[in-house]
C-alpha cells in the first residue's frame, strides 16, 4: 500500500474510532447520564448482582436434550460472543468454555435472582467440588461474558470524576463562588485536557447517582421506575448507598464553597463509561489463596495535582482506598481455594456479606460485587468442623460441582482444551476413550435400597458401570433386559442420576480428574515414533498410570465391577474396538447400514395388519395379501421375543403412545426402539462377519505395502479405507494403528 494509501486508511480508521467513541456515550455531564437514568432507569441503576443476571439474560439460553430430559444452559458458558472477527482468540475462548454443569448454571442464576429481590448481594457463592472438576472455568466464563456485555449498548457501566478547570495559565484552578464563572446547566465534564488542572477519580466506581443526596435520590429514582412501569425495588446500592469517605469529603467541601448551590458542584462531574477486564482487573478479580492484603486506604493528598485545588479541598487529608475489592468493584470477585487460608484471614467477610461494607482504618470501604468462592472437597469438609462454621453458614450459598459423568459433555474438554494443542493427527475416538474411562472411574454402583422403587432400584442395582455409563449419557437400556425392565429402568434414568447424588460422598466427587487425563494426552502426544495420537497408545499410557498409588482415586478397592479401574482399561478397550468394526462393516459396502431398519419397518406394517386381521398391498404382485407370518417369526427370533403374540400387542402399543406425543410425526424407529433395532443391526452383521474381516485385512495388509494382495482385494480395500478418511476421520496412519488392532484381536486365526 503507497504512503497516500496508508494515510487515508488511517483517516478511515480515526473516523470510525471517533465515531464510535460518540456512540457509546463515553464521557457526558451528571446532567446527561441522568437523561440515561431517565430513559432506562432499570439499565442505569443496576448494581452489580443484578447486572450479572441480566448479562445471562443478554447472551440468553437454549435446551437440551439429555437422557433424563430437558435442561436448560446458558449461551455465556458457550463463550461463542465476539467470534466472528477474532482469529486466534475465537480458540481460545472455546477452549475455555464450560461443558457441561448446566445443573451449576442454573442453580447460579437462580441465586442473582435471589439477589435481585433481596436487593443486594448479599451471600458468598461457594463453588464446591474435587479438583479439576471446572470451578476456575466456570468464573472464567463469567467474567469472559462481563467483558463482552460491558462492550454492548445493553451493559454500559459508569463511574465518575471529579474535573477541576484551569482558568489562566499560573492562575492554578479556577475556582470562585460567584455564578459569572459557570452558566446554568453548564458542565466541566467535556472539557478538553490543557483545560483541566485536575482530576480526582472514584476508585471503587461508585454509582453516580449517589452524589444525590438520599432523599433527593429515592423521590426521583421512584419517580422513574413509576414512568417506566417498574415494578421491581431499585438495588440498595443505589437506593441506600452512600459515598465512600473520599467523596464524601470533596462533595461537602464544595457545597460549602458553593454555598449550597448543588448544581455548581455537579458542574464538576464528568460521568464516564468504563468496561469489565479481568486482564487490567477492572470488575473481574481473582484473589488466590496467598496471603495478602484485599483492601487498605492510602493517603492521595501528596498527589502534585492537588497543590492545585482550593483551600477548602487542599486543606483535607485525603484517603481512596486500592486493592483486590476496590478493583472488582461493579462486577465479579473471585476468592480462589479460599479455604486453603487461615479463616482469620477472612473472617472480615463475615460483616461484609451482612452488612455491605468492609471495615478499612479511615472509612468502611461499600462492596458492589458478587463474592464467589472456590474449594476443593477435602477444606471444604474441614472447614464444616470448625467453630467459625455456622457463623458462615447463613451467609453462604453452595454450589456443587462435580465431575462430569456424561460422556460425551466429559469429552467436549478434551476435544476443545487439549486436542487444540497437539501438532500432530490425533485419531478418532481417541478422546472418546479417554472420557469413557474417565466416567467410569467416577461412577457408583446403585444402591437398591435408596429407591422408592424397589423394582426399579433392582434394576439399576444390576447395572456394570458400562451400561450405566451409556444410560446416563444416551438413555441406553441394556439389550438384556426384558421388555419390562426396561420400561422400568428407561422411566427411572432421572432416579439412577439422583440417587448418586444424595449424599455427601455423592457420584463424581472421586475419579480421574480431566487434568490427569490431560496429561497422558499431551504425553502420548510427545512419542516421536508415533505418526498419530491414537486410542493404542493413549491405553498403554493408562495402563501404567493405573500401577501409580499417588492418586486417592486408585487406591479405592473395588465394588463388584465398580472401582476396577484396571479393569476399565480392558472395557474402554473393547468399546473402542466396537466401534471401529462398525465402521469397517458400514465402510465394506458389504452392509447396507439401513437394511435392518427397513426390515424393522416392514416387520411393523405386518404386525400391524396382522393384529388388525387386515390384508396388506403388495407392490410387487399387485395383489392384497396375508401378513407374512414367517417374516415376523424370523425377526422376533433375532430379537429373542418368545412370547410373539404379546411382543407384538407391546410393540404397537408403543408405537401408539408416540404417535399420541407427536402428531403428524413419522415414526421414528430408531428413537422409539434403539434396542430392537441395534439387536437387528447385530444379527445383520453377524451373517456377514467373516466378509468385512477379509477387508478390514487387506486394509492392514495395504497400509504395510503387502504385495501379496489380488486386484480384486486391493479395489475392495482401497474403497474401504477411502470411506474411513472420508466419511469417518481417519488418516492413513490412524487407519492402520485401529483395523491393526482389531484384526489382531478378533480376526485372527
Amino acid at each position: 500500500m503507497s504512503e497516500g494509501g496508508l494515510k487515508t486508511a488511517l483517516e478511515t480508521i480515526r473516523g470510525e474510532i471517533k465515531a464510535r467513541f460518540e456512540a457509546q456515550k463515553r464521557v457526558l455531564s451528571f446532567g446527561e447520564y441522568l437523561d440515561l437514568v431517565q430513559g432506562n432507569p432499570r439499565r442505569y441503576t443496576r448494581d452489580a448482582g443484578r447486572y450479572l443476571k441480566d448479562c445471562m439474560d443478554f447472551f440468553g439460553s437454549y435446551e437440551l436434550e439429555r437422557s433424563t430430559g430437558k435442561i436448560k444452559r446458558w449461551k455465556l458458558f458457550d463463550l461463542e460472543f465476539g467470534l466472528d472477527n477474532s482469529g486466534h482468540q475465537a480458540e481460545l475462548k472455546l477452549r475455555d468454555r464450560l461443558a457441561g454443569n448446566e445443573a451449576a448454571q442454573e442453580a447460579f442464576y437462580r441465586i442473582l435472582d435471589g439477589f435481585e429481590r433481596e436487593g443486594r448481594a448479599n451471600r458468598l457463592v461457594m463453588l464446591h467440588g474435587p479438583n479439576g472438576s471446572a470451578k476456575s472455568t466456570f468464573v472464567a466464563c463469567l467474567m469472559r461474558g462481563l467483558e463482552a456485555y460491558s462492550d454492548t449498548e445493553d451493559g454500559a457501566l459508569y463511574r465518575f470524576s471529579w474535573i477541576f478547570p484551569r482558568v489562566r495559565e499560573g492562575a492554578g484552578i479556577g475556582f470562585a463562588t460567584s455564578a459569572d464563572e459557570l452558566g446554568q446547566g453548564d458542565s466541566f465534564a467535556h472539557l478538553p485536557d490543557e483545560r483541566i488542572i485536575a482530576k480526582l477519580q472514584s476508585s471503587v466506581r461508585e454509582h453516580p447517582m449517589l452524589l444525590l443526596p438520599r432523599d433527593v435520590r429515592q423521590r426521583l429514582i421512584a419517580t422513574v421506575y413509576e414512568g417506566a412501569s417498574l415494578s421491581e425495588a431499585a438495588p440498595d446500592w443505589v437506593w441506600t448507598g452512600q459515598l465512600g469517605r473520599k467523596n464524601q469529603q470533596i462533595f461537602q467541601a464544595l457545597l460549602t464553597t458553593y454555598r449550597g448551590d448543588l448544581e455548581r458542584v455537579l458542574a464538576h462531574i464528568q460521568v464516564e463509561r468504563f468496561y469489565i477486564s479481568r486482564r487490567y482487573r477492572v470488575g473481574a478479580v481473582t484473589i488466590g489463596p496467598q496471603m495478602s492484603v484485599d483492601a487498605s486506604e492510602r493517603q492521595i493528598t501528596a498527589d502534585r495535582s492537588i497543590d492545585s485545588l482550593p483551600a477548602s479541598l487542599s486543606a483535607l487529608t485525603l484517603f481512596e482506598p486500592y486493592g483486590e475489592l476496590v478493583d472488582a468493584s461493579g462486577g465479579i470477585v473471585e476468592f480462589s481455594d479460599l479455604l486453603k487460608r487461615p479463616i482469620e484471614a477472612w473472617k472480615y467477610l463475615l460483616l461484609a456479606i451482612e452488612n455491605g461494607e468492609v471495615s478499612l482504618e479511615m472509612s468502611n470501604l461499600p462492596i458492589n460485587a458478587v463474592m464467589l468462592g472456590s474449594s476443593n472437597e477435602l477444606h471444604l469438609s474441614a472447614f464444616r468442623q470448625h467453630p467459625e462454621y455456622n457463623s458462615f453458614r447463613g451467609r453462604m450459598v453452595r454450589i456443587r460441582m462435580p465431575y462430569l459423568l456424561d460422556v460425551h459433555r466429559e469429552r467436549e474438554i478434551y476435544d476443545g482444551q487439549i486436542i487444540p494443542q497437539i501438532p500432530k493427527h490425533v485419531a478418532p475416538h481417541t478422546t472418546y476413550v479417554a472420557a469413557l474411562w474417565s466416567v467410569l472411574t467416577r461412577l457408583r454402583k446403585p444402591d437398591a435400597s435408596q429407591f422408592a422403587d424397589s423394582d426399579l432400584g433392582t434394576v439399576a442395582a444390576s447395572l456394570t458401570p458400562l451400561e450405566k455409563a451409556d444410560l446416563l449419557a444416551d438413555g441406553l437400556v441394556p439389550a438384556r433386559f426384558d421388555a419390562d425392565q426396561g420400561k422400568i429402568l428407561a422411566g427411572g434414568i432421572e432416579q439412577v442420576e439422583l440417587q448418586g447424588s444424595m449424599s455427601s460422598d455423592y457420584e463424581g466427587i472421586n475419579g480421574a480428574s480431566p487434568r490427569e487425563i490431560r496429561m497422558l494426552l499431551l504425553d502420548a502426544a510427545a512419542d516421536f515414533d508415533e505418526p498419530c495420537v491414537s486410542p493404542v497408545t493413549f491405553l498403554s499410557r493408562l495402563g501404567y498410570f493405573c500401577d501409580r498409588d499417588d492418586y486417592e482415586f486408585l487406591k479405592e478397592q473395588p465394588d463388584g465391577a465398580y472401582r476396577d479401574h484396571r479393569a476399565f482399561v480392558d472395557v474402554v478397550k473393547e468399546r473402542w474396538l466396537d466401534i471401529v468394526e462398525s465402521e469397517l462393516r458400514a465402510a465394506s459396502g458389504l452392509i447396507d447400514e439401513r437394511s435392518h431398519l427397513g426390515l424393522f419397518e416392514r416387520y411393523v406394517t405386518h404386525v400391524s395388519h396382522w393384529v388388525k386381521k387386515e390384508r396388506l398391498f403388495n407392490a410387487v404382485t399387485g395383489q392384497d395379501e396375508d401378513a407374512d407370518v414367517d417374516l415376523m417369526k424370523s425377526v422376533e427370533e433375532k430379537l429373542g421375543a418368545d412370547d410373539a403374540q404379546g411382543f407384538r400387542n407391546e410393540l404397537l402399543s408403543g408405537i401408539a403412545a408416540w404417535a399420541i406425543d407427536h402428531p403428524e410425526q413419522d415414526v421414528d424407529y430408531e428413537a422409539l426402539f434403539p434396542r430392537y433395532i441395534e439387536q437387528l443391526r447385530q444379527a445383520y452383521f453377524d451373517d456377514r462377519r467373516g466378509q468385512v474381516g477379509e477387508i478390514g485385512q487387506a486394509i492392514v495388509a495395504m497400509l504395510e505395502d503387502d504385495d501379496t494382495l489380488d486386484e480384486d482385494q486391493r479395489e475392495a480395500a482401497q474403497q474401504a479405507l477411502q470411506v474411513l478418511v472420508g466419511v469417518y476421520g481417519y488418516e492413513r496412519s490412524s487407519a492402520k494403528v485401529a483395523l491393526g488392532a482389531l484384526v489382531d484381536a478378533r480376526y485372527r486365526e
